[in-house]
This record gives C-alpha cells, sequence and structure tokens, in this order.
C-alpha cells in the first residue's frame, strides 16, 4: 500500500500476507490458489468493511496524507497552457499559493490554489500551504485581473489555515483575508472553488467564496483545523481527532449545512490512490457547473453569491420554536423576504 495510515494498518498487514504466500508459492513450486483465494476474498470485504464507513478522524488524515494530489498536479491533469504568475506587486512571492493563466477544455479561466509540498524541503519552501498576507495578496492581484477580462475563477482550497506567526500579523494577514472575501464576493465572473484537501480556517475561506464551493469526498472544512481548536478547547492540540469528532468537518456535513453544492467521490482509499481518476472527477464537475453559470451576467452571478452565502448559518430562536409548525414557517418565510 502506498504510505499507510494508522487505520489501514489491518489492510497493509493483510495484503502482506498475500503477496508473501504468493511468493512461497512460487519460489516452491506449490500450489496455494484456493489459500490466496480465501485470503484475497477477505481483503476485499475488510476493504469495504473499512472505507464505507469513515469516521471523521479517519477522513481528516486522508486529507492530510503526505501523497494526496495538490493544486498543482490538478492544474496539470486538467488545464492546458497554463503559465503561472508570480507576486502580489507589494511585497513578494509567496509560494504556498499558486496562479496563473489556464485554459480548461479551450476556454481561457483564471486557476489559483493552496500549494503544499512534495517533500521535506518543499513544504518548508512552501511553508506546508500556510500562506502569509503575500499570498493571498497575489491570489487578489489575479482575480481581480480575470474579474477585468472576464475570465472564469477556480480556485482549489488546501491548506490547515493561514501562516499564525508574527511575519504575518505584521505584514496584515486579517486584512488581507477580509480584503479577499470582500472582493470576491463582487466579482461579476463565475467562481467556482474546490477543497482538496483541508479546508482550515480564514485561510481557506480567502479562496472560498464563491457561486458553486465543491468538496472531494475525504476533505475536510471547519471554522479552525481541528489540532487548533483541540488547543483552544482542552489546551492539548494531541486531542484533534476528538475536535473532529465534534465539529461536523466533513464534506457529508458541509453538504447537509448547504455550505457547499456537491461531493466529489474519490477513488477507494482516496485520492492519491488514483490521481488520474481524481482529476477527471473534478474536471467533470468543474464543466458541469461552469456551464450552468455561463448563462448568468454580471449582476446574476453576484446575486446568486449573495443568496449562497446569506443563507448560511440560519438559526432559530427559542420563541419560534414554541411556535406552531405553520406560524414558523411563516415568520421563516418573512425573515427571508420572500
Amino acid at each position: 500500500m502506498v504510505s499507510e495510515l494508522p487505520f489501514e494498518r489491518p489492510l497493509a498487514e493483510l495484503r502482506a500476507k498475500i503477496d508473501e504466500l504468493h511468493k512461497f508459492s512460487v519460489d516452491k513450486k506449490m500450489d496455494f490458489s484456493e489459500e490466496i483465494a480465501r485470503l484475497e476474498e477477505r481483503y476485499v470485504k475488510l476493504e469495504e468493511e473499512l472505507y464505507s464507513d469513515l469516521t471523521p478522524p479517519q477522513r481528516m488524515q486522508l486529507a492530510r496524507h503526505p501523497r494526496r494530489p495538490t493544486t498543482i498536479d490538478y492544474i496539470n491533469a486538467i488545464f492546458t497552457d497554463f503559465i503561472e504568475l508570480h507576486g502580489d506587486r507589494l511585497f513578494g512571492e509567496d509560494m504556498a499559493v499558486i496562479g496563473g493563466l489556464a485554459k480548461l477544455d479551450g476556454v481561457p479561466v483564471t486557476v489559483i490554489g493552496h500549494q503544499k509540498g512534495k517533500d521535506t524541503k518543499d513544504n518548508l519552501a512552501r511553508n506546508f500551504g500556510m500562506p502569509h498576507p503575500e499570498g493571498f495578496r497575489k491570489a487578489l492581484r489575479l482575480m481581480k485581473q480575470a474579474n477585468k477580462f472576464k475570465r472564469p475563477i477556480i480556485t482549489f482550497v488546501d491548506t490547515p489555515g493561514a501562516y499564525p506567526g508574527i511575519t504575518s500579523e505584521e505584514r496584515g494577514i486579517s486584512e488581507a483575508i477580509a480584503r479577499n472575501l470582500l472582493e470576491m464576493s463582487a466579482f461579476g465572473v463565475p467562481v467556482i472553488c474546490i477543497v482538496i484537501g483541508e479546508g482550515g480556517s480564514g485561510g481557506a475561506l480567502a479562496l472560498g467564496v464563491g457561486n458553486r464551493v465543491l468538496m472531494l469526498e475525504n476533505a475536510i472544512y471547519s471554522v479552525a483545523s481541528p489540532n487548533s481548536a483541540a488547543t483552544i478547547l482542552w489546551k492539548d492540540a494531541g486531542q484533534a481527532d476528538r475536535a473532529a469528532e465534534l465539529m461536523k468537518i466533513t464534506a457529508a456535513d458541509m453538504l447537509k449545512f448547504e455550505i457547499i453544492e456537491e461531493i466529489i467521490p474519490e477513488p477507494r482509499g482516496g485520492a492519491h490512490r488514483d490521481p488520474e481518476i481524481q482529476a477527471g472527477h473534478v474536471k467533470e464537475a468543474l464543466l458541469r457547473h461552469f456551464k450552468e453559470l455561463r448563462k448568468l451576467d454580471a449582476e446574476q452571478l453576484r446575486a446568486d453569491r449573495y443568496r449562497k452565502f446569506r443563507k448560511v448559518g440560519r438559526f432559530t430562536t427559542a420563541a419560534e420554536m414554541m411556535m406552531e409548525p405553520e406560524k414558523q414557517i411563516i415568520a421563516q418565510t418573512n425573515a427571508e423576504g420572500v
């Protein structure tokens, strides 16, 4: 198996036994085909049980898998003629955010995303996918350019969160995130955001204000990373799994709360099992949603985006809960201005 996770070890151990028995059969020229077939059948059953009902902590582990496809992987697999653009024209280059011009089935688009590293050296250069303010300002520069030239915008979200260090604070990380939220809400071009791994805190939302927000099946999306939440709640980052259980971070949770529009399926075992198939699923979803959005003009796109985010975070007061069902419906309808 490819870099198996802790919960996948029983599966990896069974596969090792199958391989060992097969090798022994070849070396000793003995027939163990029936035994191997039984073990293969057991492997398929165990795999089905393991991946059919993953817990939030397990999905978090898959979202953080070191071999999971990153933004640049999807850019290379889905788009053509990609030209990377650098710098925010204010401070410098931030390699935790990658972006530029590309074509999606021949249509010019702007594509931007968080970029994690492929190894330790690359992760250090890209700050483990945690942008400084200049990363968000670079993204905003590219998005404004796209809006000016009427190019659709695609963003890939994959970050534990914006970098929380003193250098970020000195250069205005809060303002940079807030500025992105403000500007993205007003663009007159289609904006599609896809959470491909971790969608952590404001660092994720700074690239996440779109007409459509999609999530991969094993991605996570949360107000803070489970590690940060555990530190805040229990003063112990080691309780991240406990936080993940409580925070409703999975794609299924986000769809239920209407924060996202669609869950993009992953190959069994995660996107890293077959990046080519995964890229195909992502491309299909992108093309389908763009076909719908390109029918809308600038004002309609802004109104569509406003409606999407206005409905997030609905709540019911104690007084409303005591109303008869019919009165609750009337009160909700009046509140929404229908």
